[in-house]
This record gives structure tokens, C-alpha cells and sequence, in this order.
């Protein structure tokens, strides 16, 4: 994989959910995001620290699901070069090279993981303004990472390392492995279970933002789902609560970057390494891995393209 057809970072997650108008209310309104655009039965919401047209894009549908998970891409000829690559090796797609219709436009395409969960890789997308949050802040920087279940978790480790570039950063045990296509410690993470979103990160200013973030969303009523409390992998602090629709988001404070990757070598942690190394973190009746969705089916949308 050459560097000019890896995967760049993380633009946006696309969720289709049953209760719409409550999602859209809740990132508009609670989380604190921006909602930039709309039509009918589709909202994009960007965040004030990130110059991506919108970071999160929610869609009204039957039911709840990952519509896709969008990465950035070097230039067109990048796009058209790992199209071709993935057409060789007989990667199914969801949608051919070509102009986009989406804020900001673009140029790229769309295909199946090995799950059947969509990705979009683009380039040339128009940057929207955007500015530096003021400290004390209490609204999302940036889309942090995203973490999703696979039957499977190493083969498509695999598939993301060597179809898209993504870098391992780590293991922990054989079930839970991280990715990279930026500094920060993980854009992608893939823990094993049946395949459906795990959780959405959010990244604030820095850890004074952050406690407020999540002091603000309790003082709306909103129940920490668990935290305050700090993850060994990517030294990343984590706070979960759960949307409207039952999946599980997250705030963060800005995680471990890995600068040097010569010098870098992936870790695996054993399975005595603590969840929560503060020991702060409380969970609200929830099940033995309090990050899980309340979601436990398996995701409607695999292998089925959405309609935007």
C-alpha cells in the first residue's frame, strides 16, 4: 500500500435511526454540534473545532443502523488508483468513482468492508470555515474515532491495513484492535462481536472542556451510561452515554499521538490490564462491557447500500 492510496482520516459517521427528530435534537441541541444542512429525512452536523462539512450525518429510517463510515483520501487520482486496486481483488462496491452529491461535494467512492459495512473514500471535498474552540468550551473539536463489532476482528484488521493503510496501533487480548490513519492513536477500532456500531467518539479542546462537556450533558438530564474514567489504550479518557436511538456515544479529551512510526512498536495488553486504569469510573445498569451499545442485534444495513 503506497502512501498516496491510504486513507488520510476520519471525515463523518452516517447512522440511519428509527426516532429521528429525538436524534437530531440531541446532537443539535444537547451534544453540541451544528447542524448544517438538511432535506427531508436527513440532517449532517458539524462540529465548530473541525474544518469537515459535517462530522455526522443521521438519516430517518425502518430501522437502526451504520449507513457508512467515510475516510479522506489523497487527490482523484488517489481515489481512482485504490478503486481500481479493490475492483482487482474483488472487492464488492456500493457506488463507482465519481462526483459526490454531499456538502462540499468531492470526488471518491463506495464499497463493502469484509462485514458488509459501507465505506466511502473522497477527495477534494470543499473545507468548511471553521475556528479554534476558546478554552473552557464544552462542545466537540472533532469526530475522535469510531469503534465497531466484527465476528471476525482480525481479518478485518487485516483488510484495513492492507487495502486502505491504516497502521496498527494495538491489541488488546485477540479481540479488541485499534487503527490509525492520523497521529492520533486510533481513528477505527474493531472489537469481536456480531457486527453493529460499538460507539461514536467525540474529542474536546482538552480534559478541562471535557469535564465540562459531560458535566453539562448530566445537568441536562441526560445519565452517564459510564465514566469519568481513563482507558490504557491511547491514554484516552472516555465518558459514555446513551442517544435516543440506544447507541452509545462518547466524549473524550484529546488521546495519545504517535508521531514516529519507525520508532513505534504496536503493544498487546493481557486480559488483567484495567478498563479504567483512574479506577473513577461508574457504570449505570449496564451489562459486562459497559461501553456496549443497548443495540445487541445484528446491524440491518450489512451489505446493503443506503439510499443517500
Amino acid at each position: 500500500m503506497t502512501q498516496e492510496r491510504a486513507a488520510t482520516h476520519l471525515r463523518s459517521v452516517a447512522i440511519a435511526v428509527t426516532d429521528y427528530e429525538k436524534q437530531v435534537d440531541f446532537y443539535e441541541n444537547l451534544w453540541g454540534l451544528k447542524k448544517t444542512e438538511s432535506e427531508t429525512g436527513i440532517s449532517y452536523f458539524a462540529a465548530e473545532g473541525s474544518p469537515e462539512q459535517y462530522i455526522i450525518r443521521v438519516r430517518k429510517s425502518d430501522v437502526n443502523r451504520i449507513d457508512l463510515l467515510s475516510f479522506g483520501i489523497r487527490d482523484p487520482e488517489s481515489v481512482d488508483s485504490l478503486a481500481n486496486s479493490l475492483a482487482e481483488d474483488g472487492v464488492r462496491f456500493a457506488s463507482e468513482p465519481g462526483s459526490l452529491k454531499t456538502p462540499g461535494g468531492g470526488y471518491g467512492f463506495r464499497f463493502f468492508d469484509p462485514d458488509g459495512r459501507v465505506v466511502e473514500l473522497s477527495a477534494d471535498v470543499a473545507e468548511r470555515g471553521f475556528r479554534v474552540l476558546e478554552p473552557r468550551e464544552d462542545i466537540p473539536q472533532k469526530l475522535s474515532h469510531v469503534v465497531i463489532y466484527s465476528e471476525d476482528p482480525r481479518s478485518v484488521m487485516d483488510f484495513y491495513q492492507d487495502k486502505l493503510g491504516f497502521k496498527l496501533s494495538g491489541w488488546l487480548g485477540d479481540f479488541f484492535g485499534f487503527l490509525r490513519c492520523t497521529p492520533d492513536f486510533h481513528s477505527v477500532a474493531i472489537v469481536k462481536g456480531e457486527p453493529r456500531l460499538h460507539h461514536i467518539s467525540f474529542e474536546t479542546r482538552g480534559y478541562d472542556e471535557y469535564l465540562r462537556a459531560v458535566g453539562r450533558v448530566l445537568q441536562e438530564g441526560l445519565p452517564m451510561a459510564y465514566g469519568i474514567g481513563k482507558h490504557t489504550p491511547a491514554d484516552s479518557t472516555f465518558a459514555y452515554f446513551i442517544d435516543p436511538n440506544g447507541n452509545t456515544q462518547e466524549y473524550v479529551a484529546p488521546q495519545e499521538m504517535i508521531i514516529d512510526d519507525a520508532e513505534y512498536s504496536p503493544p498487546v495488553w493481557g486480559p488483567g490490564t484495567p478498563n479504567d486504569i483512574w479506577g473513577t469510573a461508574r457504570s449505570q445498569n449496564m451489562p459486562e462491557d459497559p461501553t456496549i451499545a443497548r443495540h445487541t442485534e445484528r446491524d440491518q444495513g450489512l451489505w446493503v447500500a443506503p439510499p443517500v
